[in-house]
């Protein structure tokens, strides 16, 4: 086997060390935009998540984020969260803001990451637009905020 130049050696070395600490980015790459902070990615979901105008709903859904972030079986960070595939709004982390929403959806990450949490979402790690239904039967739901319904999977009562 060849040994590795220094050059190949170099570049791994940065795209690793970007990994690690990039929070948002994995080995460098960053959804397309400039690297964003934990508080640009809580914003970005609860902007794109609820009603814009509602800081009831966007509490929520920043309180879900929390509740998946502090759960082994998620990302350890925001952004990684908010980030996951099919998890969240398509484009959450890439879209632009076009609207006063930005302004309170800053305000209510500011809070969240302070420690604000919404007490009706309680351990819900799960939401959807408000007024579907699916055929599940082990959708506990919480509460509704923002155009959405909050819900924990627990097991099904028999």
């Amino acid at each position: 086997m060849a040994p590795i130049s220094r050059t190949i050696l170099h570049a791994l070395t940065l795209a690793v060390s970007a990994s690690v600490l990039g929070g948002c980015s994995f080995l460098g790459l960053n959804f397309g935009m400039a690297q964003l902070s934990e508080k640009e990615c809580l914003m970005r979901a609860m902007y794109f998540e609820s009603n814009r105008s509602s800081s009831e709903g966007m509490l929520a859904v920043g309180t879900v984020v929390m509740n998946r972030q502090a759960d082994p079986r998620y990302p350890k960070t925001v952004c990684g969260v908010v980030g996951q595939k099919n998890q969240f709004a398509q484009g959450v982390l890439t879209r632009k803001m076009t609207d006063s929403g930005a302004v309170l959806a800053s305000q209510m990450a500011d809070q969240v990451l302070r420690g604000a949490r919404h007490p009706g979402v309680q351990n819900a790690q799960h939401f959807h637009t408000a007024g579907l239904r699916f055929p599940y039967n082990n959708m506990y739901y919480v509460l509704e905020a923002g155009g959405n319904e909050f819900y924990e999977k627990r097991s099904p009562v028999r």
